[in-house]
This record gives structure tokens, C-alpha cells and sequence, in this order.
């Protein structure tokens, strides 16, 4: 008699700088606001707003790679790799993240150089150096006290794989079969997991994942970011056309569920995956 299939987590993933190409390590560990090195850094324009794939597509090939000292190392196609290290926290800006302001620490002159030849618009580098403190997660969804990254609005983002090859099964029925199949990289998750029905995750509310409990938010609502190829930063139209016959609840195209951790600890891949609440 064959065995059970169980929900494992599949994939870890850490993207130092929001909107930039991270990478898929075998194990993480968990800190309050995030993974452990995963959206400390972003790009602004000459306002302080934050410049995201949303405004500038060409940071999808574009690459970032924690270094052990905390710093990055940037990459890009046609550019010599650039390490940055972690500024000295002499003092912060403001930046304009969605509608939050939040304080952060200016790189420095060499990554703003770096990024503003490869984007070709001026752009500066900053990182989040207190995010304990910084950016509190919107209060209808947290506790008092609970903060996030660099992120767009919670801690992790978990996605199943079940789910994409079902929206891709879906693309494939629709007007723009050659959009698809999707890859997972689209949806830019921190988490992915396997071994559970379609759609199971929009009916959970608090899961664990290897000794890590995480309270389920809401579900995640899907902007442009996931039309654009993250190889070439080509842009389509899927899978915003396919989530908005099937899978839209008021404004939102939902795919994926926002996570808020209950604690700390380190995840890896083949963990188990309890379903609490």
C-alpha cells in the first residue's frame, strides 16, 4: 500500500534586495520580521520612494547574493559583480515604502554608481538596520509590536506547488496558453511547499513548519510584478488574467498566503509542514 503523501516544505527562498533576483539555500533561519537576510536592502529614486520591478523590470536579472558578513554581492548582466558592505549605521533617511516611511541607512556612493549605470536612472542603495523597530506590520493583520522587513507587507510569503500547477492548468485553458506554464520564481515566496492539495493554504490559519510556528495573515494579492520573466524582464499579461477569472475576491488576485511567525528558529528544506488551525 503506498504511503501518504506529506506536506514537506520544498523550497527556501531569500531575496537580499527587494525586487533584485536571491537565491534558494537548503536551510534559514527565522527572525521576527522575516527570513534571515531577506529584504534588508532596496533601491530608491531621487524622492526617497522605493524603485521596485513595478517601475523598473530590468532588476529582474539582476541578482543578489548574501554575503556571510551580512553585506551582498550585486550581479548583472553586462556588469562586473559588485560586494557592498552592511553601512555603518551613522545615521538614517527616510524612504517612502508603499505607504509606509521608514528609516533606513544609505549604502554608499559605489552601489548607487553600480545600480544607477545598469538601471539607467539614478537610483541609491539602502538597507534596514534596526527592522525590530522600523516598520510595524499593518495592525489589522498583527499583534502589537510585530515588525517587518523591506517586504511588502509581511514577514513571509508561502506559496504550494499544487497551486501553481493548478493556475498554470487554468492558463492553459485560457486566451494566452503561450504565457504558461509559469515558473514559481513569478510569485517571489520565501516558502514553498508540497505535498497538499490545490488551494489548500487559503483555508489554513496557523501552520508550523518544522519546529516554527506561523500564523497565516491573509492571503497574498498579486500586482504586475508577477507578469515580468525574471530571466529576461520581458512582461506579459498572465497570470494577472487567469487570477482575475478565477481567483479574485473584491480588488485582489490572490495566490499565495502572508505568514507572521509566532517564534524563532531555522527551517530547512524537507522540513514537515502541520497544518495547527
Amino acid at each position: 500500500m503506498s504511503q501518504p503523501v506529506r506536506a514537506v516544505l520544498h523550497e527556501i527562498h531569500i531575496h537580499p534586495v527587494k525586487s533584485l533576483t536571491g537565491c534558494a539555500p537548503g536551510s534559514a533561519a527565522v527572525e521576527p520580521w522575516g527570513l534571515a537576510g531577506d529584504r534588508r536592502w532596496m533601491l530608491v529614486d531621487e524622492n526617497a520612494k522605493a524603485v521596485t520591478q513595478r517601475q523598473q523590470p530590468r532588476l529582474a536579472p539582476a541578482a543578489a547574493e548574501p554575503l556571510p558578513d551580512g553585506g551582498i554581492r550585486l550581479s548583472a548582466p553586462g556588469c562586473d559583480p559588485l560586494a557592498v558592505a552592511v553601512p555603518e549605521p551613522v545615521g538614517t533617511v527616510g524612504a517612502q515604502l508603499f505607504g509606509d516611511k521608514v528609516d533606513v541607512v544609505p549604502a554608499g556612493p559605489a552601489a548607487d554608481l553600480w545600480l544607477s549605470r545598469y538601471l539607467g536612472a539614478a537610483v541609491r542603495l539602502v538597507h534596514l538596520d534596526e527592522p525590530a523597530v522600523r516598520r510595524p506590520v499593518d495592525p489589522r493583520y498583527a499583534r502589537p509590536g510585530e515588525t517587518v522587513s523591506l517586504a511588502d507587507g509581511y514577514p513571509l510569503l508561502l506559496t504550494t506547488l499544487s497551486s501553481l500547477d493548478a493556475l498554470n492548468s487554468l492558463i492553459a485553458r485560457g486566451d494566452l496558453p503561450a504565457e504558461g506554464p509559469l515558473p514559481m520564481d513569478r510569485f517571489r515566496p520565501n516558502l514553498v511547499v508540497s505535498g497538499v492539495p490545490p488551494w489548500a493554504e487559503d483555508g489554513w490559519t496557523r501552520i508550523a513548519v518544522g519546529d516554527v510556528a506561523f500564523r497565516v495573515a491573509k492571503p497574498c494579492g498579486r500586482c504586475v510584478v508577477t507578469t515580468i520573466d525574471q530571466r529576461t524582464s520581458g512582461r506579459g499579461r498572465e497570470p494577472l488574467r487567469t487570477l482575475a477569472r478565477y481567483r479574485r475576491v473584491d480588488n485582489d488576485l490572490l495566490f499565495g498566503q502572508n505568514l507572521i511567525p509566532e517564534g524563532t528558529g531555522v527551517l530547512h528544506v524537507g522540513d514537515p509542514v502541520h497544518i495547527l488551525e
